[in-house]
């Protein structure tokens, strides 16, 4: 299973990243399982997104296992909508899936949280 990998990364780094693995591709390279990139224009989105709240929220959903939204909530001992909310905003970011059961659950075996603070250009 791959990892998932969210951090900062500058648009021109996307292209070069992903052009670097296309002329592999081209060139008939057998590619190994591709981690999933989640990359923020800077370290204020990236942080307004992962929140304290929302890590430990990814926390919980990793030692559990897939969990309906209300017994997380009730783990979590936190309002049901806030944290079907939470779920919401980070299935979009791709971080968290749901099964055909409706349960919740983390699809990656790691994720890693990369912030590089630069100086303004």
């Amino acid at each position: 299973m791959a990892k998932a990998i969210v951090g900062t990364e500058s648009v021109r780094a996307m292209f070069k990243r992903a052009r670097a693995l296309a002329r592999r591709a081209d060139a008939g390279e057998r590619l190994p399982e591709a981690d999933f990139h989640l990359s923020f224009a800077d370290g204020a989105h990236l942080l307004a997104e992962f929140t304290p709240v929302r890590l430990r929220l990814i926390e919980a959903l990793k030692s559990s296992g897939p969990v309906t939204i209300y017994a997380l909530a009730k783990r979590l001992k936190r309002n049901y909508s806030n944290v079907h909310q939470d779920v919401t905003r980070l299935m979009e970011h791709g971080l968290v899936a749901k099964d055909k059961a409706g349960r919740v659950f983390v699809p990656w075996a790691d994720i890693q949280i990369r912030l590089t603070l630069r100086d303004a250009a």
